[in-house]
């Protein structure tokens, strides 16, 4: 079951989960950014397992994380609509506290 729900706002983690040894595959540009859950694509085998040939772990879900250029890149000269999306493992998520209307 999913975890994080589409619309919902997540950081990804600064530092990679303990679990070596590891094959990263979360760009390093990305790390500790903000965006929102654009898709829940649904439980994968892990690459980072699976580069070291195992192969019967768990399958963690997959989401495909929206971020505006402009939170991801220090002095962005692109548009302020301008996006990136990426898809991540839920193991490299976390919540981000909704901000609450006056």
């Amino acid at each position: 079951m999913a975890r994080f729900s589409v619309g919902e706002k997540v950081r990804v983690r600064a530092a990679f989960p303990p679990t070596p040894p590891t094959h990263v595959r979360t760009p390093y540009y990305i790390r500790g950014c903000v965006g929102t859950v654009e898709r829940v694509c649904g439980a994968f085998g892990n690459p980072e397992e699976l580069a070291f040939g195992r192969r019967y772990g768990s399958k963690p879900i997959l989401y495909r994380i929206r971020f505006h250029q402009t939170d991801v890149w220090d002095g962005y000269q692109g548009g302020a609509e301008d996006r990136i999306e990426i898809e991540i493992y839920e193991f490299w998520l976390e919540p981000v506290e909704q901000e609450r209307a006056a």
